[in-house]
């Protein structure tokens, strides 16, 4: 089963709108109607959807490194900065995570991106 993914309000929408041209199975936070709600609820709401999160929010990734060492469960997060790398391998690196990966691998997983 591929990765579905849900973005936060921080990534940009081509990332997203890129992403469904090439078969990938995501929604937005904005999407989704979740873009006003703090961040630990957003990283909830994901969980709930079974979606892995990207962000480009540095908060989130404390955040979820936080709930790591609480053992409080979340489906996954991917974090990729603004400024390590482009839109352009944000969407490959995420295509390539939602294709060829399963949801069980990314459960209470942090990464960054670039891979």
């Amino acid at each position: 089963m591929a990765v579905s993914l849900y973005l936060d309000v921080h990534v940009p929408q081509a990332i997203a709108d890129q992403l469904r041209r090439r078969g990938v199975d995501v929604v937005t936070a904005i999407e989704d109607g979740c873009d006003s709600l703090p961040d630990d609820q957003l990283l909830e709401r994901a969980r709930t959807l079974g979606r892995v999160l990207f962000t480009q929010d540095i908060r989130f990734r404390a955040l979820a490194e936080d709930w790591q060492r609480q053992r409080r469960p979340f489906a996954g997060l991917l974090f990729g900065h603004q400024l390590r790398a482009t839109l352009g391998r944000y969407v490959k690196d995420l295509e390539l995570i939602a294709l060829a990966s399963e949801p069980d691998e990314w459960r209470d997983q942090v990464a960054h991106l670039p891979l």
